[in-house]
């Protein structure tokens, strides 16, 4: 359980830190020097840092749904139809 939180946190700092640069180089790009390099940068920074956000988030809960796995019910395929599944209960 501590190791999710870390995870979230580190996930929360860096993606605002970029999400936070990638704004404002996008704003400084397109209003102030009229450079689309800086507007094109910004704007991947955005969506890296989206991505980033999106894929720890992700991850945690991944890992959450692997550990609580092996408690529960057991699903069994049978041979007589391809994507029919029985729950044993």
């Amino acid at each position: 359980m501590k190791t999710r939180e870390t995870i979230l946190n580190a996930v929360k700092y860096i993606g605002g830190t970029i999400l936070t640069m990638g704004i404002i180089t996008f704003l400084l790009g397109f209003f102030v020097s009229d450079s689309i390099t800086m507007t094109s940068i910004g704007i991947g920074a955005v969506i890296g840092a989206t991505f980033i956000f999106l894929m720890g988030v992700f991850f945690v809960a991944t890992d959450e749904m692997l550990e609580n796995s092996d408690k529960g019910i057991e699903v069994v395929s049978l041979n007589v139809k391809k994507d029919f599944l029985i729950v044993k209960e």
